[in-house]
């Protein structure tokens, strides 16, 4: 009871700082406690599960997936085997009562006017600190993590239009996010508020590489040596028995592919270093443990180069790497193991799990607050990775959908990942979302404003909208678009736009408009969901935490996690990159330009 209270207080005192002062103006370790303090109060408040349907029981584990990831993300939670898997519901971080969508305001303002207004990009504003491949990551990430599902194209959103606009058809048509379906005639009964589902597993298990269902794995797998499917060009092959091309799926691009064929060929690469050790493992054994060693190495990659490369504070330098290791440090770690069970001693990985009473899953605040298309560039300089000159020039829609396909049949891989190495993505901010996806042409034939669809399907989602998000997670909300940004005309156009009203401001918008921390990336709204969620995918995981063990691994596969960073993994398949990350610390910051 004394520790319960003397926590509380912590974060009481901790959310009082950063209400005065701001945890990121603090010196770098007041900065470090300051943030334990209010991941505490958010992961007392601000994990809210949305309930499940009742099912009948679940059969036990199969001895298998007691020691390997299912394909559906299915008992990893051994005493609840349907959490995070796919099909299952989308959480939030915030109360439910707060997720009810405002319907009379769903079109208030009009999505197509904020985009148009707020968004277009007049001129690129780059991330300097940063290069397109932090862009390309994000996106391969989101493909493990999360999908709301195919949305159905009967009774879409309306927007109206100004008679200016040069969208094609009138009204802008917006198609409506599909619906759960597992919510029950007795839940809507009861007034509860809308649910979605994730069609993905919410787990950190590499979904986007090993599909999320049995079937989708089948058709992945080699079916010798525990190996992926993957053609001699690095290339995943195309089934032309399917009906269903990868390249016809939204937001295929030539960053997407990159990173799929390289992880790919990573996998099997760690299926022959456990052969050479393991000849007695079967297929099942090989890929199995490969799955969780690159899973895993992703999941480092992710937590201690690419979140550093794109929040540059020093506090969070810091925190990342001890989100892995703890504060007792790397070195420390591969030395003695573990020191202590304590999570800022030793770190999440290896600990034991938490879910924080709450039982996991993402949540729609999580995606809201990861939607940073002004990341993606309009223009992309194709370099040869060996001498540098250049060797085409495209728009984004010359390396997106099919024609991505087309490009890497004349553009050697390891040419695109120079190029994008050596090129800054777009800086999260407004007047910096793409042009192309304001117009983007899907290969379904359907046409849309990604920027007025992210806007609008906040609002579906029933994601407070900015002043009250940041009520909810326990900062001050702004007095005025003054308080919000420093630029004048942000503050006169965001003024018009919003007739005057701070709390009717859009999430996105407010997000894309606030004044950044020094390093930062993106906004400190933000921040607040990711400190919350980039944790708890770790804790909530047995194969992060209990499981994480030689046994469990191998411990071939420990040292392959531990060995490897972003850059290892690059140069092992693509050693013609060594001259371009020579000197390069972070394989997301800008690389070496070889022709210089």
């Amino acid at each position: 009871m004394a520790g319960s209270r003397i926590s509380r207080l912590f974060e009481s005192v901790s959310t009082k700082v950063d209400h005065r002062v701001g945890w990121y103006r603090l010196p770098t370790l007041f900065g470090l406690v300051s943030l334990v303090g209010i991941r505490k109060r958010l992961r007392r408040h601000n994990l809210v599960d949305t309930g499940s349907p009742p099912t009948g029981p679940l059969p036990p584990a199969p001895p298998r997936y007691r020691t390997a990831r299912t394909a559906d993300g299915s008992f990893n939670d051994l005493k609840h085997p349907a959490m995070g898997s796919a099909g299952s519901r989308f959480g939030r971080n915030v109360p439910l009562t707060e997720t009810f969508p405002n319907t009379d305001s769903m079109l208030k303002p009009n999505p197509r006017t904020i985009s148009r207004e707020l968004m277009t990009r007049d001129e690129f504003v780059p991330a300097t600190t940063l290069n397109v491949l932090a862009a390309a990551w994000l996106q391969f990430m989101i493909r493990d993590w999360m999908s709301h599902g195919k949305s159905p194209t009967e009774n879409p959103w309306e927007a109206p239009l100004d008679d200016d606009d040069p969208w094609p058809e009138r009204p802008m048509r917006i198609m409506r996010t599909r619906p759960d379906p597992t919510r029950t005639p007795e839940e809507d009964a009861a007034g509860l508020p809308p649910t979605y589902v994730n069609v993905e597993s919410h787990w950190w298990d590499g979904s986007q590489l090993y599909g999320s269902s049995a079937e989708i794995q089948a058709k992945v797998r080699l079916g010798q040596d525990g190996k992926l499917r993957i053609g001699e060009d690095g290339l995943v092959p195309v089934d032309p028995k399917s009906d269903k091309h990868p390249a016809d799926e939204p937001g295929f691009w030539a960053g997407l592919v990159i990173f799929h064929s390289l992880f790919c060929q990573e996998h099997n690469a760690i299926c022959d270093r456990l052969k050479a050790t393991h000849p007695d493992w079967t297929d099942d054994d090989l890929f199995d443990r490969a799955r969780l060693v690159n899973t895993a190495l992703l999941a480092k990659i992710h937590t201690v180069e690419w979140t550093t490369a794109i929040l540059g504070h020093p506090a969070l330098q810091i925190g990342m790497r001890a989100n892995w290791w703890g504060m007792a440090g790397e070195r420390l770690s591969r030395r003695f193991g573990r020191l202590s069970k304590s999570e800022v001693v030793s770190g999440i990985v290896g600990g034991p799990v938490n879910h924080f009473n709450v039982p996991y899953s993402l949540t729609e605040e999580f995606v809201a607050v990861y939607r940073m298309h002004p990341l993606i560039p309009d223009d992309y300089a194709i370099h040869s990775s060996g001498k540098g000159e250049l060797l085409e020039e495209r728009t984004f829609s010359g390396i997106s959908g099919r024609k991505a396909l087309e490009l890497l049949q004349s553009i050697a891989i390891d040419d695109l990942f120079y190029s994008f190495g050596i090129a800054h993505p777009g800086a999260v901010v407004l007047h910096n979302f793409p042009k192309s996806m304001q117009f983007l042409e899907r290969e379904d034939g359907i046409v849309q404003d990604l920027a007025a669809t992210d806007i609008l399907r906040s609002r579906e989602l029933g994601v407070p909208r900015y002043n009250q998000f940041r009520r909810l997670l326990h900062l001050k909300p702004v007095e005025s678009f003054e308080e919000l940004t420093d630029n004048p005309q942000w503050v006169e156009e965001l003024r018009r736009v919003y007739d005057g009203d701070i709390e009717l401001l859009d999430l996105m918008v407010g997000m894309y408009a606030e004044n950044l921390p020094k390093g930062f990336g993106f906004s400190d709204t933000a921040f607040r969901i990711f400190v919350l969620m980039a944790s708890r995918r770790l804790n909530s995981d047995r194969f992060f935490t209990t499981d994480f063990t030689a046994e469990i691994y191998s411990q071939e596969g420990l040292d392959w996690i531990a060995d490897n960073d972003m850059s290892s993994v690059l140069l092992r398949h693509y050693p013609a990159l060594k001259p371009a990350l020579k000197g390069v610390k972070n394989a997301f910051a800008p690389w070496t330009n070889v022709s210089s």
